[in-house]
C-alpha cells in the first residue's frame, strides 16, 4: 500500500487515499467493492460555501474516484453536492453556485421580514434544478451508492438521517427539508409523520455518525479553511435573522449558524485517539485558501474562486494517486 504525500489542506490519514486508489485501479463499478472496507464521503455545507465542496467533488469525479465510495453523507448544501457526485454531475456541482445561485432570484436579503424567505428554495427546485441543472430525483432510488441526507426534526431540533427513500418525490422533499430554515429559507417540510428543517442545524458535519454507522474509512470535505475553523470571525455579532430564529425557537438561531458549531468537531477531526474514531481512518480536506465566501454570498467572482480553490485542493492531494 503506497503512502501519499498530504498537501496543504489535507489533514489526517493517507490510508483513506490508498483504499480509494486501490478501488479505482480494480475497476469495479460502484457498490461492488469486496475489500472488506466501508468508505464514506462526508460533504460539508454552509450555504454558498458549498462552492468549495462543489469544486472538491468535481476533482474527485475527474480523478475517477466517484464510484469508489460505499456511501455519501451530507447536510444542507453538502447534501446537494453529494447528490451531484452520486448522480455523476460533479462538474455541475462546481458550476451551479456561480452560474445559478449567486443571484437575487435565489438569495436576496431585501426579502427578510417580508412574507418571502431570503433564500428561495422555490427558485432552486422549480427553475435551477429543472431547467439549468436538471436533476432526476428518481435516480437516487436505484443508485448503487446510497445517499444519506441529514435533516433536523422541527419539533425538538434533533438530527435524523433520511436514506433509502421509496421514490423521486420523497427524495425531492428530503432535499428541500435539508435546506429549509424558517424565516431564512422557507418553512419546515413534512415527510411522513414529522416536519423537518435544515440538516446542518442538527448535525452540520456527520463524520461521527458515519463512523458510528460502521465506516472504516472516511473522507470529509470541509467548506472552511483551517484558520476559519479555529479563529472566530472578526464580526462575532449575531445576525438579525439568527436573533429572529431564536425568538421563534430558543437556540435555533445559534444552531443555524453552522460556523459556531464546527468547532465542536475539531477534536474528532484532528485527534486520531478520539473515542469516536475507534481505529477508523479519517482524512479531512479543507480549502487551501479563502475566497471570502460566506453562507449568503452572491458575488459571482468570489463564488467562482471558491469552486476553483476546492478543485485545486483536492487535485493537489490526489495528484500522486492519479499519476500512479
Amino acid at each position: 500500500m503506497r503512502s501519499h504525500f498530504l498537501s496543504p489542506g489535507a489533514h489526517g490519514d493517507a490510508g483513506v487515499l490508498s483504499v480509494l486508489e486501490q478501488r479505482r485501479s480494480a475497476g469495479r463499478g460502484a457498490g461492488s467493492h469486496r475489500d472488506g472496507n466501508r468508505v464514506a464521503l462526508v460533504v460539508g455545507g454552509g450555504g454558498m460555501r458549498g462552492a468549495y465542496a462543489g469544486g472538491m467533488v468535481h476533482a474527485l469525479e475527474e480523478a475517477g474516484f466517484a464510484g469508489c465510495f460505499d456511501e455519501v453523507w451530507g447536510s444542507s448544501a453538502g447534501a446537494f453536492v453529494g447528490t451531484a457526485l452520486v448522480l455523476g454531475h460533479g462538474a455541475d456541482a462546481a458550476r451551479i453556485f456561480a452560474d445559478d445561485m449567486a443571484c437575487r432570484e435565489f438569495i436576496d436579503p431585501r426579502r427578510f421580514g417580508t412574507r418571502r424567505p431570503m433564500v428561495s428554495l422555490d427558485h432552486l427546485f422549480d427553475h435551477i434544478l429543472v431547467s439549468s441543472k436538471p436533476t432526476d430525483w428518481s435516480s437516487l432510488v436505484t443508485s448503487p451508492v446510497p445517499l444519506r441526507v441529514m435533516v433536523t426534526r422541527a419539533g425538538d431540533l434533533t438530527p435524523h438521517v433520511l436514506t433509502g427513500l421509496p421514490d423521486g418525490g420523497t427524495w425531492k422533499a428530503a432535499m428541500r427539508a435539508t435546506a429549509a430554515i424558517p424565516l431564512l429559507a422557507g418553512p419546515p417540510v413534512r415527510i411522513g409523520d414529522d416536519e423537518w428543517i435544515d440538516g446542518s442545524v442538527g448535525d452540520p458535519l456527520p463524520v461521527a455518525r458515519a463512523l458510528r454507522g460502521g465506516a472504516t474509512h472516511v473522507l470529509a470535505l470541509m467548506t472552511r479553511t483551517v484558520d476559519e475553523l479555529v479563529t472566530p470571525p472578526v464580526d462575532a455579532r449575531t445576525p438579525l435573522w439568527a436573533r429572529s430564529l431564536d425568538r421563534l425557537a430558543p437556540g435555533l438561531g445559534r444552531m443555524a449558524q453552522d460556523a459556531s458549531r464546527h468547532g465542536e468537531f475539531l477534536a474528532l477531526l484532528t485527534d486520531a485517539a478520539h473515542p469516536d474514531r475507534a481505529g477508523a481512518h479519517l482524512l479531512t480536506l479543507t480549502p487551501h485558501g479563502s475566497a471570502g465566501v460566506r453562507g449568503l454570498t452572491t458575488d459571482r467572482e468570489r463564488v467562482t474562486e471558491a469552486a476553483r480553490i476546492g478543485r485545486e485542493t483536492v487535485a493537489g492531494v490526489l495528484e500522486p494517486a492519479v499519476a500512479a
